[in-house]
């Protein structure tokens, strides 16, 4: 899947403008990782942007300076449980390609199922579990090589970072399942089989298709609650939100500290 269309509109060469070498796809409740933005750009600007329909979604991209480096945060994103293709899904992806991004940071609210987890803690994302069904190559014959889906110099350097500032990062695998609705009891005891340590419904679309474009990932999920039958709590969107809201302030601080390394 090649990049977008060459034609030039405002927004997509106000993106360009701004020269980021990284971009940040913020996941559900993150939007207050983004401090004092020198600019915002709706995703309704562009044409091939769908627009975010869940809570906790902004549907823009701010461009921000962090550390010294010139960013561009993607506050929110689509899922294919809202009906949308693995195409619509990674456009964000394909649009910050276009703008000339090289290092993709992927964020998400996930469940934990590894049982040492605790809501509040993120987990560095060492490597994934496609369970959506689906892939944004479908359709072309890129025999993509996932061997290093995320960034062994990313992670070092985001490990390095955290050890600095004494926060603790946990690191395990992700899986993505379709949703919308959570997993059961016995659908957890079975991705804990196999070698999942959190689950969500995004994120690994966009890094395959970060990663057939030749950008560098890295991948975090904050662990807003524990899976089904690990705990006595309700799952709900709205803990996944406030959770999120609250472990931003860790995540600031990891990546301001991270970045001059990236």
């Amino acid at each position: 899947m090649g990049l977008l269309d060459p034609s030039m509109t405002k927004a997509r060469q106000q993106l360009r403008n701004w020269k980021a070498e990284i971009a940040i796809i913020l996941g559900s409740g993150l939007n207050s990782i983004v401090q004092q933005p020198i600019e915002s750009i709706e995703y309704t600007e562009f044409s091939e942007l769908p627009r975010p329909r869940i809570p906790g979604h902004a549907g823009k991209f701010s461009l921000c300076e962090l550390s010294g480096k010139l960013m561009i945060f993607a506050q929110g994103r689509v899922h294919l449980y809202e009906g949308y293709s693995s195409a619509e899904v990674t456009a964000n992806v394909r649009t910050l390609a276009d703008a000339g991004i090289m290092k993709v940071i992927v964020t998400n609210a996930a469940g934990g199922l590894n049982v040492r987890f605790r809501p509040g803690d993120w987990m560095m994302i060492s490597d994934h579990l496609n369970l959506t069904g689906t892939s944004p190559l479908i359709g072309s014959a890129q025999f993509l090589d996932l061997s290093n889906a995320y960034s062994p110099r990313l992670q070092k350097a985001f490990r390095d970072a955290a050890h600095e500032i004494g926060i603790v990062l946990r690191e395990g695998v992700y899986a993505a399942i379709l949703g919308p609705q959570y997993e059961t009891a016995a659908e957890v005891r079975m991705l804990q089989k196999l070698g999942a340590d959190a689950i969500g419904m995004s994120t690994v679309i966009e890094v395959i298709q970060a990663r057939a474009l030749g950008m560098e990932v890295a991948g975090f999920s904050c662990i807003a609650n524990l899976a089904a039958g690990l705990s006595s709590t309700t799952l709900n969107h709205e803990e996944v939100l406030e959770t999120g809201r609250n472990a931003a302030i860790d995540f600031s601080h990891l990546l301001e500290e991270a970045l001059p390394n990236l």
